[in-house]
């Protein structure tokens, strides 16, 4: 089967993890993405993650668990490092800092910063990486805006 790729791109992002299944829990339940596939080997397994039915420009978050990693925490992103998804309402930080509070994983507490931040809070995903839930910081609007979409 031939590929519609006909330039290069930025396809994905990947981290590791020691338990595959809470990871996966993890970002089902307190941020937009989905599952797009798993995958197993004698190595390991892994899960694609991404906007649900995001076809147009597919950007996916690899989650790698590795056999002799298990029950490990491999955390790569912190303390300030950060995977970012903007969300639409301010009211949608709140709302997933109170779930993220509840579960044990609220690493920022919602907050207002200066342009082009916006309002922030952060998660600290199972393997204490932190994820940045922002409104208002036009990362997505900006770039449309800027390259014409």
């Amino acid at each position: 089967m031939g590929t519609g790729l006909t330039q290069a791109r930025w396809t994905h992002v990947a981290l590791p993890t020691g338990d595959l299944d809470k990871a996966i829990e993890f970002y089902t339940t307190l941020t937009p993405l989905v599952v797009v596939e798993r995958f197993a080997d004698a190595d390991g397994e892994s899960v694609w993650l991404s906007n649900d039915k995001q076809v147009e420009t597919p950007f996916v978050l690899v989650l790698v668990s590795f056999n002799k990693d298990k029950g490990g925490q491999l955390g790569l992103l912190h303390p300030f490092a950060h995977i970012g998804i903007e969300v639409p309402e301010r009211s949608d930080v709140d709302e997933i800092a109170a779930r993220a509070r509840d579960l044990g994983c609220l690493h920022w507490e919602p907050r207002q910063m200066p342009p082009p931040v916006g309002y922030i809070c952060a998660l600290k995903d199972p393997d204490g990486n932190v994820i940045e839930i922002s409104h208002d910081q036009q990362v997505f609007d900006t770039v449309r805006r800027l390259w014409g979409n």
